[in-house]
């Protein structure tokens, strides 16, 4: 039966397999290491033109199977997910408990998905045993399906004339603030070309970018794009990226941490096809029995753009009550914090504070919990801190800010 949900907090709580899936399995494809193979033998590219390669492809409709592998060292979540309680609670916590376990099970073990691509529709078909979980996007709105849970979201955008009036308001903005940057600096905003050419440059300097072994991947010839942080702070050994030679797309990707061979990450098309799918793929109607969760997409008033933006530029705290994140240092080993507040470590109940003594491992001035690429440490007075870094390092920013 259908159920309605206007909480924005409850909301985007509930967004949370919505999100995860297609950013977890979806969006890792653009950032398993290739099998080398004699036969393969590619026109030889530099980094940048492998890299205006991949930026120039203009494909729009694939379909695939992916495997994603992580080997991430997490320590056992067991009981954090099982001491939420099980399915059928009534003061929600079984329903945390369902949304933390499939994010858990998207970022351990090994998944794979099927993917679905024909210009604006899109489909996401994770393939767990015994089920599977399918995101639908079309122009129409979202679909979010778990068939062992029996639940779908559907979520809508907001009215098609709402939308057009803010596209246009922003359309304006954003031609107000280019001209203001061009008089400012009495110079056109640099071109598509330019901007790579900057962001190469910038990238040098922190990261060794070359191509690597050409190779087979899903059948196809691939180049591969390695980087290799300078960054001595960093957990990140390197991140390999196979790019279809004739395409452009990224086939497969994998990263590995410091001084490590095997990758703690990896995804890769097994088989693809770059012909239109057919459009019965796209369309879902929900299984009889299937509880189904109406959600609409908020849309802001200008009123309220200029209202955040306002905030922003103030350094103000975030919606919900939500402390701001800070940054601290850029690149590999850039930290974020989660200052002390509701949002922070300091926001965790009893039990919760219980779970995650359990989860992590003492330090001086607070826990820490580090797998092989991340590390996140709860400082004593309520800050959360994280980053591809060591915990040493975290510790440091944590005492000196920097």
């Amino acid at each position: 039966m259908p159920a309605h949900d206007t909480g924005a907090a409850r909301r985007l709580t509930r967004w949370i397999p919505a999100i995860a899936a297609p950013v977890a399995i979806g969006v890792a494809v653009v950032v398993v290491p290739m099998q080398a193979n004699a036969a393969v033998d590619l026109p030889d590219l530099t980094p940048e033109e492998l890299l205006e390669l991949a930026a120039s492809s203009d494909v729009d409709a694939l379909s695939g199977t992916m495997e994603q592998t992580s080997e991430l060292g997490l320590p056992d979540l067991s009981g954090l997910t099982g001491a939420m309680g099980g399915r059928g609670s009534d003061d929600g916590t079984a329903a945390s408990a369902t949304d933390l376990d499939d994010v858990v099970s998207l970022v351990t073990g090994t998944h794979t998905a099927r993917v679905y691509l024909d210009e604006s529709n899109a489909r996401l078909q994770v393939l767990d045993p015994l089920a599977e979980r399918d995101v639908y996007v079309s122009q129409q709105g979202v679909w979010v399906y778990d068939s062992r849970a029996q639940a779908a979201t559907h979520v809508t955008p907001p009215p098609a004339a709402d939308v057009e009036a803010l596209k246009a308001e922003l359309e304006a903005w954003g031609e107000a603030a280019r001209a203001q940057v061009e008089a400012q600096y009495g110079a056109p905003l640099p071109n598509p070309g330019e901007v790579l050419d900057r962001a190469l440059a910038k990238l040098d300097e922190s990261t060794d970018v070359s191509v690597g072994t050409d190779a087979l991947v899903a059948g196809r010839e691939a180049y591969e794009l390695v980087l290799e942080p300078r960054d001595p702070d960093t957990l990140v050994g390197s991140v390999r990226v196979a790019i279809d030679g004739d395409t452009g797309v990224a086939l497969a990707a994998s990263v590995t941490a410091r001084n490590v061979e095997e990758p703690a990450f990896s995804v890769a098309f097994t088989d693809i096809s770059f012909e239109a799918p057919d459009a019965s793929v796209f369309e879902f109607t929900p299984p009889a029995g299937t509880e189904v969760t109406e959600h609409q997409v908020p849309l802001p008033s200008v009123a309220e753009l200029e209202q955040w933006k306002a905030e922003a530029e103030a350094g103000a705290v975030a919606p919900e009550g939500m402390p701001r994140p800070v940054v601290h240092g850029e690149g590999w080993s850039a930290v974020v914090e989660l200052p002390a507040g509701e949002g922070g470590a300091k926001g965790l109940g009893g039990e919760a504070s219980a779970m995650l003594d359990g989860l992590t491992t003492r330090v001086d001035g607070g826990r820490v919990v580090q797998t092989s690429l991340i590390t996140v440490l709860f400082t004593d007075d309520g800050r959360v801190l994280a980053g591809a870094v060591t915990a040493d390092h975290l510790l440091d920013v944590a005492a000196n800010g920097r």
